[in-house]
């Protein structure tokens, strides 16, 4: 048989996403798995986004559109970033892809090559450093501080700088951290942007999940001199609870969103159809549904940690946006729990899923060895149950 490509041997599989596929698998298989390692929210779409696609089926809209995307998504997109972030962008600057993490992709294959590097802020998103090494580039990490709120500081990003930079990642609200970057972290950073002459790509797909008095805010908005240098991705997956309907968006440079299209053309041609028209209702419509899912989760934040305060010997900052919380659990560390030796975050999400059938991801996945990620998109119910059963286990 012929040699398959090294290409792939870059990178791992999402362990957020394999860790879903087990617990299903153990869910069908009749376990009481309480999975609170999942990234997304666990209502329905909306009604009438659902309607929107209903229609778009009877109305046959069921053939090839624009490789980057509807106009009129676009437009909307376009629109939606004029009345939220104050951002002025053409359609012509906008494509639309197969979910945000496709449009990730699409940023690091148009703005990364052989030879750059990438600064990654950690802990981080699980899929930053593959995207990035599938560029040809390297990501290089730059470790956040607790006591600064997970946020990267101008000494930090200015530590990890070299002549190779190329690229910044930022993400606010934060997966894993639930950290927000506030108007002032992003003025900080601005300086040492221009002065290394590097590209910012915005992820903002927790954009309308803020908490408390927090106000979304990303670095093309505090500054207009490094407008031309960011690049912004989102999508309407986590807003809407339309994970699976696959439709995110990049909004940057018209030479950047020419390219991206170009490469997609010869990707996955265009965006669903189907989709487009959803997402689509979403943007257009009055948005009620959404705000009631992101008052439910802070709701449900305000629980997870009252309750993760109950436990013995584990610290967790409050997060401000997004739906998780992260924990510090490094304090059981050294333990032995039920015969097993926790030496870190790898062996507690084990144990845990073993033992009280609570579902976790190890902080190890997001570069931070002391945690456990932990989403507050299940129920209340759930909620409860899995808190109890790991403070049980703990107490032991």
């Amino acid at each position: 048989m012929p040699s398959l490509s090294k290409r792939t041997d870059l990178i791992k599989p999402s362990p957020t996403l394999t860790l879903d596929a087990k617990v299903k698998a153990m869910k069908a298989a009749g376990e009481d798995v309480i999975n609170m390692g999942v990234g997304e929210p666990d209502f329905s779409t909306p009604d009438n986004i659902k309607e929107a696609a209903v229609k778009a089926v009877r109305d046959g809209f069921t053939r090839y559109t624009a490789s980057e995307g509807t106009l009129e998504l676009r437009e909307a997109v376009a629109a939606k970033l004029l009345r939220d972030d104050r951002l002025e962008f053409k359609p012509s600057q906008i494509v639309v892809s197969n979910g945000g993490k496709h449009s990730l992709y699409n940023a690091a294959q148009c703005l990364f090559q052989e030879g750059d590097e990438v600064v990654i802020p950690t802990p981080c998103w699980v899929t930053y450093p593959d995207q990035i090494l599938l560029s040809g580039a390297r990501p290089v990490f730059a470790p956040t501080k607790k006591e600064d709120g997970y946020v990267l500081t101008p000494e930090g990003l200015r530590a990890v700088l070299t002549p190779r930079t190329k690229g910044l990642i930022i993400n606010s609200p934060c997966n894993p951290t639930g950290s927000v970057y506030g108007a002032r972290d992003l003025e900080a950073l601005v300086p040492v942007v221009m002065e290394s002459d590097i590209w910012v790509v915005s992820d903002d797909i927790y954009e309308n999940l803020l908490y408390d008095s927090s106000s979304f805010v990303n670095m093309a908005m505090v500054d207009p001199r490094v407008r031309e240098r960011v690049v912004i991705t989102s999508g309407v997956s986590k807003t809407y609870s339309m994970t699976g309907w696959r439709i995110g968006y990049m909004a940057g440079p018209e030479s950047l969103a020419k390219a991206a299209a170009k490469l997609q053309s010869q990707m996955t041609s265009n965006p669903n159809s189907i989709a487009q028209k959803a997402a689509l209702a979403a943007l257009t419509g009055p948005g009620t549904e959404a705000e009631k899912m992101r008052r439910t989760f802070d709701d449900r934040r305000r629980l997870v940690l009252e309750l993760l305060a109950r436990i013995p010997l584990v610290s967790c900052p409050e997060p401000k946006g997004a739906f998780y919380v992260f924990p510090d659990f490094s304090g059981h560390y050294g333990r032995e729990i039920e015969g097993k030796k926790i030496e870190g975050s790898g062996d507690l999400a084990a144990l845990l899923l073993e033992k009280c059938r609570v579902a976790t991801v190890p902080g190890l996945a997001f570069m931070a060895d002391d945690n456990l990620r932990l989403s507050y998109a299940v129920s209340e119910v759930d909620i409860r149950r899995g808190l109890e059963r790991i403070k049980d286990i703990l107490a032991n």
